[in-house]
């Protein structure tokens, strides 16, 4: 299924560059006005805590406006969410790194612009009891969220640092297996795994409900413990079209993390029914708090960790290419930020 859904990709990458480049190489100049519609993506993850509360308590649609109406959809991991957004399916989304890579680089440099951080941190590799050393993962099956998404990458990289041989089908010294973060935690409960590379809340929930422990925290491989998890990503020719609506989604971007920074405790419980809206199940009593640790809510993109990133997944040979310059386009960012008395963001 996975290796379907990177075929799907791949061609719809095609067909977005060309939908793009009629903006971007050449088309109609931007309108400079407000669109009508903003279709915006995000998961039912705590690392996508800005667009749960942005979206449930209203904070987008108050910074858009009467004038454009917001429309959602929730994806389970990044190369759906690129899909959509490929496909002119959704207008924005919030997306992990290594998917928003491989959208820029296919298209070569049309398909998407990076304009807001989000999340740092809140993924990591929880295993079985009985592993205790990385000399415990030989022969062992691990999963990820989807084949090529964050976590999958930082998985096979790590796999590779430590002189593991994987595959895309499921071979080679440990074996991967993408599949829903749903999922994985029933396989891992029921024996059929023996561990995931997986983000909030599903790292927490594998320890807690699942019995597992964490064998590798993702923030002790970056510098300072810092890493881009969840970005806010626009299509090319939405921002050249409408670069208001995309400002003023982006004062929404601010103000939610704003109020994640400001309220932890109501904003873990905005997340949770938030969640539990989309899931029709809330999480256990002490998973949202526990996990909560292990995020920083920022509007900073890291473009150092995405860089590197895109170096790892290069060299797994996922990515054909590795320049990313034009990946970002944060002047929209900082005048908000600058508006609002913080202090801008560099992507340098």
């Amino acid at each position: 299924m996975a290796a379907m859904a990177g075929l799907r990709l791949r061609s719809l990458l095609v067909a977005g560059a060309l939908l793009i480049c009629g903006a971007a190489c050449g088309g109609p100049s931007s309108s400079g006005g407000n669109a009508p519609e903003l279709r915006l993506g995000y998961y039912a993850n705590l690392t996508h805590a800005a667009a749960l509360v942005g979206v449930k308590d209203g904070i987008f649609a108050t910074a858009l406006g009467p004038q454009t109406e917001l429309k959602t959809n929730v994806f389970n991991a990044g190369p759906d969410a690129v899909e959509a957004l490929l496909s002119d399916s959704i207008d924005a989304t919030y997306v992990g790194p290594n998917p928003a890579i491989n959208a820029f680089i296919q298209s070569h440099g049309k398909a998407i612009r990076i304009v807001s951080g989000a999340t740092s941190g809140g993924a990591a590799l929880v295993v079985s009891p009985d592993i205790k050393t990385v000399a415990d993962l030989k022969g062992k099956t691990l999963a990820s969220p989807q084949l090529g998404n964050t976590q999958d990458i930082a998985l096979r990289w790590w796999l590779k640092s430590n002189n593991y041989q994987t595959t895309v089908t499921g071979g080679g010294d440990v074996r991967i297996m993408p599949q829903d973060n749903a999922t994985t935690l029933q396989t891992f409960k029921s024996k059929q795994i023996d561990g995931a590379w997986v983000p909030e809340p599903w790292a927490t929930r594998l320890v807690l409900e699942g019995g597992g422990h964490v064998l590798v925290d993702e923030r002790s491989l970056w510098p300072g413990s810092q890493f881009v998890t969840t970005m806010l990503v626009v299509r090319t020719d939405y921002l050249n079209r409408y670069p208001a609506t995309v400002k003023q989604l982006l004062e929404g971007q601010m103000k939610a993390t704003d109020f994640l920074l400001q309220n932890p405790t109501q904003a873990q419980n905005d997340v949770n029914d938030a969640i539990a809206q989309i899931t029709s199940k809330r999480l256990a009593p002490g998973v949202v708090a526990a996990a909560w640790q292990n995020l920083t809510f920022t509007n900073d993109p890291i473009a150092s960790s995405l860089r590197t990133a895109a170096d790892h997944a290069f060299q797994l040979g996922l990515l054909k290419d590795k320049n990313l310059a034009g990946i970002y386009e944060i002047e929209p960012l900082n005048s908000v930020l600058l508006a609002a008395g913080k202090p801008a963001v560099t992507v340098a």
